[in-house]
């Protein structure tokens, strides 16, 4: 009685043990800097902003005292590209990377629900607006 005890106590750690464990990210989020909700940042200036791939959405709080979006994702490294003809081509958001011309897919960049006419790096910073990054093709 007492193994037939001991069995099942030591089966019901392993079963909580896996169900507890966390599924490793796959896809483009298998090279994302964070994969959760978090705050970055330090400064007088906070926002949010969203990044969307595959499914799936991580928002973040930034706090900042830069005044562009670009400047101040790029100092947490959360953003990294190119400059270009028309600003920064912004080929990573939070660790994870498009190339078009790889990868046939791109970062497209919304600003108050409404896709961005200039690039992050020539958009100021305003309270209350929503940022977010997608993945589009």
């Amino acid at each position: 009685m007492k193994k037939l005890l001991s069995l099942s106590l030591v089966l019901l750690m392993v079963i909580f043990t896996f169900a507890s464990c966390k599924q490793a990210p796959t896809g483009l989020w298998k090279d994302a800097k964070y994969t959760e909700d978090t705050s970055v940042g330090e400064g007088d200036t906070t926002f949010t902003i969203k990044v969307t791939a595959e499914e799936k959405t991580v928002t973040f709080t930034v706090s900042t005292d830069k005044t562009t979006l670009g400047d101040a994702l790029t100092e947490l490294e959360l953003l990294a590209g190119e400059m270009g003809e028309f600003g920064l081509y912004v080929k990573q958001v939070n660790g994870m990377t498009l190339d078009y011309d790889t990868h046939g897919m791109y970062w497209a960049l919304y600003v108050g629900g409404e896709y961005a006419l200039t690039g992050a790096d020539g958009i100021d910073i305003t309270k209350g607006t929503e940022y977010e990054f997608k993945a589009e093709n």
